[in-house]
């Protein structure tokens, strides 16, 4: 079992904490938290070990696991690296991408392992559906939240679409051509609901849209690509895979059958996968145990989650 460590003990961070110390892949020695008095609360109330300091923390485990507010995720990062401890960073990776260059150099030179928290890459029905997504030409994604004050030190951008951002830079495997965007800041200082058209060098168009201050809550994407359209429902864990083939001579009553103007008849027909539940936030982490203990490369790696960070900030660039 691996020790870990947590900094932060937020909202996230009680969350990571929970489940920490359920896993079998981990051994949870304590927490650090800058804010003494929540600090206190969170020893009293669940019984983990507070540390005084985040060095204290980082001597005593081989993981630490950053949850802390963005700002601060590149000191903590480089306080672990420097130890020669792994690091499992929430996303987004650090505030600037220079950041995010520089902790993976360092993750290189002092040779340990790093992933970041894009928590979707491991939602059941994604994972239900991602082999057969293959070659999409245009992506649609939805992600609306009703509105919280605990996201709005940052745009939008970052505090979801960043989610769907690193989703389809998972799944385009093309780079970047062009991107055009508007955004709206409502209630924040920062922009509250946003558009964003990320055009790739292989033809394929993605139209993402966040919002924070939404009546309800909403998380899908759609994916068209030739003879097929998939949809993930990542808030109702749900995904649906239609796929058209050539229709067969002599269909079936039951059969859907399209006709074009030419002539030519494709059958279509439901390929829903089987979805298996299962707790992603524990997902991802166990998982990384599993890239240290194995030697391999975590699911979402540092590289990952700086393209993804990259690709946010020239979003936030055209609101300007």
């Amino acid at each position: 079992m691996l020790k870990v460590g947590v900094l932060g003990a937020g909202h996230l961070g009680k969350i990571h904490l929970r489940l920490l110390q359920q896993s079998e892949k981990y051994e949870l020695v304590g927490f650090y938290d800058a804010d003494q008095e929540n600090a206190k609360k969170v020893d009293a109330e669940f019984g983990y070990k507070y540390f005084n300091t985040i060095d204290a923390l980082i001597d005593a485990v081989d993981v630490v696991d950053i949850v802390t507010p963005t700002l601060s995720h590149y000191d903590c990062a480089k306080q672990a690296i420097s130890k020669g401890k792994h690091i499992f960073i929430e996303k987004p990776i650090t505030n600037t991408v220079e950041e995010a260059e520089e902790i993976r150099a360092l993750v290189a030179s002092n040779n340990v392992k790093g992933q970041v928290g894009h928590v979707e890459r491991f939602n059941p029905a994604f994972i239900a559906v991602k082999e057969e997504i293959n070659s999409p030409m245009f992506i649609e994604s939805h992600r609306l939240a009703e509105f919280n004050p605990r996201g709005t030190d940052v745009p939008v951008v970052l505090d979801l679409m960043i989610h769907d951002i690193d989703i389809i830079l998972s799944l385009v495997k093309s780079p970047v051509k062009n991107i055009s965007a508007s955004g709206v800041s409502v209630i924040s200082d920062t922009p509250d609901i946003a558009n964003a058209r990320i055009e790739f060098e292989n033809g394929c168009v993605a139209n993402l849209t966040a919002s924070r201050i939404s009546l309800k809550k909403m998380r899908k994407a759609r994916f068209f690509q030739k003879d097929a359209y998939i949809s993930v429902d990542f808030l109702e864990k749900k995904c649906e895979v239609v796929k058209m083939k050539d229709a067969p001579k002599n269909p079936g009553d039951f059969d859907m059958i399209l006709q074009n103007a030419e002539g030519i008849k494709k059958q279509i027909y439901f390929d829903n996968p089987q979805i298996e539940s299962n707790n992603s936030i524990l997902d991802e982490l166990e998982t990384f145990a599993d890239a240290i203990n194995n030697n391999t490369t975590p699911i979402v790696t540092l590289h990952d989650g700086t393209e993804a960070l990259r690709i946010a900030n020239q979003i936030i660039g055209c609101f300007k």
